[in-house]
């Protein structure tokens, strides 16, 4: 691996589950290019960083802020991939 942080190489892979697509399709535009710029660039980069864990109803999850709204994601450090299962607003994205 390199020394450099921002070397793709050491980027995790990202998967968009399909409820997750469904959640951009219904957020506003410029809420969509902030939340694709923030998960292709810095999340992938260091997902560990920039998240925390989950307890409880969503224990195995993590939570990443962009502004107002919630990515909740599956870190899968193996595979070097990160899973987004769902995208909301504060208010909503921790309700199961």
């Amino acid at each position: 691996m390199s020394d450099n942080p921002t070397d793709s190489a050491d980027e995790y892979r990202v998967e968009v589950a399909s409820p997750a697509r469904r959640d951009l399709q219904r957020l506003p535009s410029r809420i969509v290019h902030a939340v694709i710029e923030f998960i292709s660039g810095p999340l992938a980069g260091n997902p560990h960083r920039l998240s925390k864990p989950l307890r409880d109803d969503f224990e195995g999850l993590h939570s990443a802020r962009r502004g107002d709204y919630r990515i909740l994601l599956r870190i899968d450090d193996p595979n070097h991939t990160i899973v987004i299962v769902k995208i909301d607003h504060r208010a909503h994205a921790y309700r199961t």
